[in-house]
């Protein structure tokens, strides 16, 4: 996996102008990109791009069958987050839960575990390359790095039925993809937080751990 994440960032870039309002969030399902996200837009006071993932009417439907759905769900999420993307590029800054720098991911996913086929991969790589050469670069991309065995504690506490029944499998393989991307990433400037012992939503120490780590870089690239 980790030689096809070297073949996408080498063979597809983004426009080389930066956005310098948008700021991109990612990580493995239960890595608490959206508490996060929620959290970083307020103090910053920048608009919060929320993952379309409550109003999305395929998710369930997924997760109960992948191989009707993954195609479907992936051109979903493709073009809802290019929308925002859109609609960001006209703001003074905002917040992304997830977007479509990463989307590969899922979908590489579900080709090599049979659950899409080639054809429709091709098909979604097509559509995905040809988005990302009409829109710019994160200002920065925040990783939030945690292990399968936290992320899958996480996604049980969330309580969201159509996740419980996901094998760990899946998981396993998700995290290895992460981390094969985020190995090859050079689309824009990266911050990688371990957050396998950290809790935003709980803990007030551990929130400004975070804010804190993100605006030292922010004010870093400032000066670049």
């Amino acid at each position: 996996m980790h030689e096809f994440y070297a073949y996408f960032f080498n063979y597809i870039q983004p426009k080389n102008r930066i956005m310098e309002s948008i700021i991109c969030i990612d990580g493995v399902v239960g890595a608490g990109k959206t508490t996060l996200g929620e959290i970083l837009a307020n103090e910053l006071n920048f608009h919060f791009f929320r993952e379309p993932v409550d109003d999305n009417p395929l998710l369930d439907k997924f997760y109960h069958d992948q191989e009707r759905y993954s195609f479907p769900i992936q051109v979903y999420f493709l073009n809802k987050r290019f929308r925002m993307l859109k609609e960001a590029e006209k703001m003074s800054a905002c917040i992304m839960d997830r977007s479509i720098y990463g989307d590969v991911i899922f979908a590489r996913l579900l080709m090599e575990n049979a659950k899409m086929s080639k054809e429709e991969y091709n098909l979604y790589e097509e559509l995905l390359y040809n988005m990302l050469e009409h829109i710019s670069r994160p200002r920065l991309m925040v990783y939030l790095d945690i292990t399968v065995e936290n992320a899958i504690k996480r996604i049980k506490e969330r309580g969201r039925d159509y996740e419980q029944i996901v094998e760990r499998n899946y998981w396993e393989k998700l995290n290895g993809h992460y981390t094969g991307y985020f190995e090859k990433y050079n689309f824009s400037d990266l911050l990688v937080i371990d957050v396998n012992e950290v809790d935003v939503r709980k803990s007030a120490e551990d929130r400004r751990y975070v804010l804190d780590l993100i605006k030292d870089k922010l004010r870093v690239l400032e000066t670049v």
